[in-house]
């Protein structure tokens, strides 16, 4: 019973901890009123993120930002387990946020080719859930996630900061020594990937190993546009952080995502080609969204919510779009939800891997 309490009353800290302070504005029916309080709530808007436009261009950027302030408001009415909000992107078109941010991932959706290109998978390496913890968090006492991060617009970078957000956690879990990586070096560096016109983390892992490690994001620091040269010798000489392999995790397979994610913090690939996903505020998100993946993210972690009449189960997932969108950077993705895709919410399933750090012995402990 004690120990009931117990879990209870951490999930309860957990989700405080995620949903404070998440929006930045909220949307009531007098914002909606008229043009002139939808001028204010623009204006409101424009100073909390410290936009800059033209006048002519903010003139047709409120124009879309009225459309998405009533969608968004209307949604919200809604019976769901999320919620959306005006976020950094408010004032932005789909369409302009996906040139300025998307298909920055070059991940294939098809299981099969992912089968020939990284070998056989073992299901029978499966074991049961029962051994697995009810939830996990890795930002939690001590921390293995760094500070969440802005790719910024116009350079696909995201499998860039995915990878090193990954690498960061097994040097951490490992180490205990917790470093905030380079993903410049591997925009700037990594010849396998497309730098900011789009990558795979898995191919940002192999450059990691065979350039002999990756510098810190402080002697690094990103830029987001390419700088046109690589401005790390070949080998990396003095590494930061060395990994020592990757990993594919067994595709659509709930289970499998859990154990990989109560070890070490995870890279999946999603689709990021949806409304709901890229006006998200707070919550467990549900969809709708393909499995088109065109976009990476680390999951670090994973629960259950009892803010509604049912407890909704959740990857706790970190971007790279800052902590102007979703929960202070972070999006919960519904897991084991009842008629889910077999790629799981937004395919979240269907392409997952971590990177390997031996231990001090040699032995391969990951």
């Amino acid at each position: 019973m004690e120990r009931a309490l117990a879990i209870m009353l951490l999930v309860t800290i957990v989700l405080a901890a995620t949903t404070s302070g998440v929006i930045a504005m909220d949307i009531k029916h007098k914002d909606l009123a008229s043009e002139d309080s939808l001028q204010e709530l623009y204006e409101r808007w424009y100073e909390h993120y410290s936009v800059t436009r033209d006048l002519d261009d903010k003139a047709r950027r409120f124009k879309v930002f009225k459309e998405n302030a009533r969608m968004i408001h209307k949604f919200n009415q809604g019976d769901t387990p999320y919620k959306l909000s005006l976020n950094l992107f408010a004032d932005m078109t789909d369409e302009e946020v996906h040139r300025a941010y998307g298909h920055c991932s070059n991940i294939k959706s098809d299981g099969r080719k992912h089968r020939r290109r990284h070998g056989p998978f073992r299901r029978d390496a499966l074991v049961s859930r029962k051994g697995l913890p009810a939830s996990v968090d890795w930002r939690r006492g001590p921390s293995a996630v760094t500070s969440v991060k802005l790719q910024g617009t116009y350079c696909g970078s995201c499998w860039a900061f995915a990878a090193t957000a990954a690498v960061e956690g097994i040097n951490f879990i490992r180490t205990r020594n917790l470093t905030s990586l380079s993903a410049q070096q591997l925009v700037d560096c990594d010849k396998g990937n497309g730098g900011c016109n789009g990558g795979f983390a898995k191919l940002g892992f192999k450059y990691i190993m065979q350039s002999g490690g990756i510098e810190t994001e402080a002697k690094y620091p990103y830029v987001g546009h390419e700088n046109g040269h690589c401005s790390v010798p070949k080998p990396n000489r003095n590494p930061v952080v060395t990994i020592d392999g990757y990993k594919q995790v067994v595709p659509n397979e709930v289970v499998a995502l859990e154990q990989a994610v109560a070890t070490q913090p995870v890279v999946v690939g999603v689709d990021s080609n949806s409304t709901a996903l890229l006006r998200y505020g707070r919550g467990v998100f549900v969809g709708p969204c393909g499995t088109n993946l065109d976009h990476e993210m680390t999951v670090v972690g994973y629960g259950t919510s009892h803010e509604y009449k049912n407890p909704v189960r959740y990857w706790i997932v970190k971007n790279s779009w800052g902590t102007d969108w979703g929960e202070n950077g972070y999006i919960r993705i519904a897991r084991r939800l009842k008629g889910q895709p077999k790629g799981g919410i937004c395919g979240i399933l269907i392409d997952a891997s971590y990177p390997v750090k031996f231990s001090r012995k040699g032995t391969m402990i990951s």
